[in-house]
């Protein structure tokens, strides 16, 4: 076997056996809790440390900042991105370069024959050499692949928008969720402390009645409906003080703090009552031009007419313009170098037969992409209307609960100086006591619901809580801008689009509609 062949089937054996022998190890203990141990110092790094107390502000800008779900989507955003960026790449003509090496163990040899007698007419002869190098440096440039590369690069951007969009998405529910965790962490940091004393008479309370059953010393059914009264109570309060602890290991949460790490929350000076001032007309108006679900459903659009442009432009023939620069080695060459250029067109006859049905089902695609966002627009409107009767209803509730909560908070004054005179048992002045406890929970469950209820009618218009532009991204800066608009801006922020306008726009559409139905059924 010649020196040639034989290398040439060493290296394809040896390619063959490589390729069959390639395994990869299992995931070893060690690697698995090296992994854990890295995850959790990623989790909790480069985060500004907890110095003072945590306003509301400052838990937002926290969860805004570290939330790790908002990292993700921000990833997510600057990766799609960067695809739009480098998809327009492909609108650039091609140009590729070659370079080889060949080598022959023999001439390359050949002769001719006469047709018609079939007898040798040249003595055999080459034109090549046996070993040469070549080289060439070729631009081509395809007019189809430009125009379908150009549409993919309006539908990338567009992705990227959908992206940004979802991303807003995700801060709008984060800021929700911190507000009414926010809340609930600061009535269970005021109630620390109030459930022990109290469970602690129950149980003394308890001990009296096994005393009290042992020496016989009341009626049985009495005694039972006692140690009945006694155990319900301490179901509820024990209840509601889990509850109770949950609240700021949530928060914590939201705010990418390490589990069991201790932190306050700041003492607001008084409790603010969310005030709406907005119309609801002018509110659906808002909630169709600024939430994100709408406005990703105007790209998703955009994305399916640039789709059904593009299958389109894949039935037109393509058109290739190709100039290259070449260059070989061999010997018997007049010339070595040369440039070489062209014009080319393929036109893959058989998109004219598949063509229409993929334009048609563009076509659907479209169409069904409109209706969802008119059905996403009809369930953002009934949002609207929902959110604005929650909030009112959370504030009566609230309003309620405050009074409920002032009322047995007197009761229990009452209850508590006649239980030292004598003329009230024990267990009157547990349960006044415990309801007093139980309606100070409420109410402050109640001023949470307000708070994201409040919170909710701004999700649901889409509103930011952040300008679009910050000179800084610390935790003061953010904390700062978010302070700025928690109420204020809210109702008092300006919006040019007037709901008459578009009032009148639609009255003026549904009578065209009117009469086109009319005329249609004349005809």
């Amino acid at each position: 076997m010649r020196p040639l062949q034989t290398a040439t089937a060493i290296l394809a054996m040896c390619g063959l056996f490589t390729g069959c022998a390639v395994t990869t190890p299992e995931m070893s203990k060690t690697d698995i809790i090296n992994r854990i141990a890295l995850d959790r110092e990623a989790m909790y790094k480069n985060q500004e440390l907890v110095n003072a107390p945590i306003t509301l502000k400052e838990a937002m800008a926290r969860a805004i900042k570290y939330n790790l779900e908002n990292r993700v989507k921000l990833m997510e955003s600057a990766l799609a991105l960067r695809q739009s960026e480098l998809i327009t790449y492909d609108m650039l003509p091609r140009l590729v370069a070659n370079a080889g090496y060949d080598n022959r163990d023999n001439v390359n040899g050949s002769s001719s024959a006469n047709v018609i007698t079939g007898e040798q007419s040249l003595v055999p002869s080459t034109s090549q050499d046996q070993e040469r190098h070549n080289s060439d440096l070729t631009l081509s440039w395809n007019i189809l692949d430009f125009g379908v590369s150009y549409f993919q690069a309006k539908q990338q951007a567009d992705r990227a928008h959908i992206m940004k969009e979802r991303q807003r998405k995700v801060v709008h529910i984060i800021i929700q969720q911190t507000r009414q965790a926010y809340w609930l962490a600061l009535g269970a940091q005021q109630l620390e402390g109030r459930f022990e004393p109290l469970l602690k008479d129950v149980e003394n309370a308890l001990a009296d009645i096994d005393r009290i059953e042992q020496g016989n010393l009341r009626p049985p059914l009495a005694t039972l409906n006692y140690r009945k009264s006694l155990l319900e109570t301490m179901r509820q309060l024990e209840e509601f003080r889990d509850q109770l602890a949950q609240a700021k290991p949530r928060l914590a949460t939201l705010m990418n703090l390490p589990p069991g790490q201790p932190y306050v929350i700041a003492e607001p000076t008084s409790q603010i009552i969310p005030e709406m001032n907005l119309s609801l007309d002018t509110m659906e108006i808002r909630a169709l031009t600024m939430r994100p679900e709408l406005i990703e459903a105007d790209y998703n659009e955009r994305i399916s007419i640039n789709e059904t442009r593009k299958t389109l432009a894949r039935m037109l023939p393509g058109i290739e313009f190709n100039v290259g620069s070449h260059y070989d080695s061999n010997s018997f060459l007049v010339n070595n170098s040369w440039v070489e250029g062209g014009v080319r067109m393929t036109w893959n006859l058989m998109t004219l037969l598949s063509g229409p049905a993929r334009y048609s089902v563009t076509k659907t695609q479209t169409e069904i992409t409109k209706y969802q966002r008119l059905v996403l627009s009809a369930a953002i409107i009934t949002q609207v209307h929902l959110s604005y009767s929650d909030f009112f209803s959370r504030k009566r509730q609230y309003e309620l609960s405050k009074q409920l909560q002032d009322i047995n908070t007197r009761i229990y004054e009452q209850i508590k100086n006649q239980a030292q005179s004598g003329s009230q048992n024990h267990l009157n002045e547990i349960r006044s006591a415990s309801d007093c406890l139980m309606t100070t929970y409420q109410k402050s469950q109640s001023y949470a619901s307000l708070q994201n209820a409040y919170e909710k009618i701004r999700v649901t218009l889409g509103y930011d809580p952040l300008p679009e532009t910050l000179p800084n991204h610390d935790i003061k800066t953010l904390s700062e801008a978010i302070g700025a608009r928690l109420y204020t801006s809210f109702n008092a922020e300006p919006f040019v689009m007037e709901p008459l306008v578009i009032k009148d726009s639609l009255e003026k559409t549904q009578a065209n509609g009117e009469q086109s139905t009319q005329s249609v059924t004349k005809e």
